[in-house]
């Protein structure tokens, strides 16, 4: 991989992705005229998850995780604020998460097991801020940014190091724990050992990447496209393109359920994509 010119395009990818992520487009309702609650700011979305427990939809933000109410309103979870990065649902009730509390610095790994109403540190408090998680195999593995590493642990505790990249988000296979995707500038990496390196990217390039189901790996790439892989990534198709402009999180709940967040809402798909209904609106804000 040449590192230099990767670096660069990823940077600018990534630029791009957060500018359009907080920039306002004064456009947070949608065909039936649905907008956050007053008052109520949710933008620049991390994360996206359903709690097995309840399959109540969670949305980690630049100001905390929030989930609907009876009214399809955003509700805040718990008390906190904080910029919630890296959010993966794990199991029931349990979330694990990284980011940067309000008064500034970085998270390391935290984790959650009362569907995110309070939050315990495990490790790397003010080390790592991990903008990718994901929970597979009795393992957590991380895009650590700050680093530019992959990280995995069993325990939350100690952390294997893997490759370093410049990449927004990885993906692990559901059946095989060896086999780690990540989006890169040249286009989707691939890892057969777990994330201890990496082959060069190959195109479609993608922004962010979700697999649960063994034939469905989702992709979406910077103008919303979202793309469906059936063989681990060697092939993909286009489905669709998920309403409301760039993307900020994808999170596959199974092999046709889907849950994408643009800078118009968070939209959830339960027919492999060809078709979506908004869960959540968005109001874009600027600053970061």
């Amino acid at each position: 991989m040449n590192k230099r010119p990767a670096t660069v395009a990823v940077t600018a990818l990534a630029l791009a992705l957060t500018l359009a992520a907080c920039s306002g487009n004064g456009d947070s309702a949608d065909s039936n005229g649905s907008s956050a609650a007053p008052g109520t700011t949710v933008s620049h979305i991390h994360g996206l998850g359903l709690d097995p427990a309840d399959q109540h939809l969670y949305v980690a933000t630049h100001e905390g995780v929030y989930t609907p109410d009876a009214k399809g309103e955003p509700q805040l979870v718990g008390d906190s604020k904080d910029d919630f990065m890296g959010f993966t649902v794990a199991g029931d009730k349990t979330f694990y998460a990284s980011g940067h509390p309000t008064s500034g610095g970085n998270k390391g790994l935290i984790r959650s097991t009362d569907a995110g109403e309070t939050w315990e540190a495990l490790s790397l408090s003010g080390e790592s801020d991990f903008h990718a998680l994901e929970s597979a195999h009795g393992t957590v593995y991380g895009y650590d940014s700050t680093n530019g590493l992959v990280r995995t642990t069993k325990d939350g505790v100690s952390w294997r190091e893997g490759a370093r990249l410049e990449a927004l988000d990885i993906a692990v296979s559901p059946t095989d724990p060896r086999v780690v995707l990540a989006t890169t500038a040249e286009g989707v990496a691939r890892s057969s050992d777990g994330g201890k390196t990496f082959a060069p990217g190959k195109e479609p390039v993608m922004a962010f990447l979700s697999w649960t189901a063994k034939d469905g790996l989702y992709g979406i790439d910077t103008s919303g496209g979202l793309n469906r892989s059936t063989d681990g990534g060697t092939t993909w198709k286009k489905v669709s393109t998920v309403p409301g402009g760039r993307p900020q999180a994808l999170t596959a709940v199974g092999a046709e359920h889907v849950l994408a967040a643009t800078q118009a809402g968070v939209f959830e798909s339960k027919d492999g994509g060809r078709t979506f209904k908004k869960r959540l609106a968005v109001t874009s804000t600027g600053g970061h």
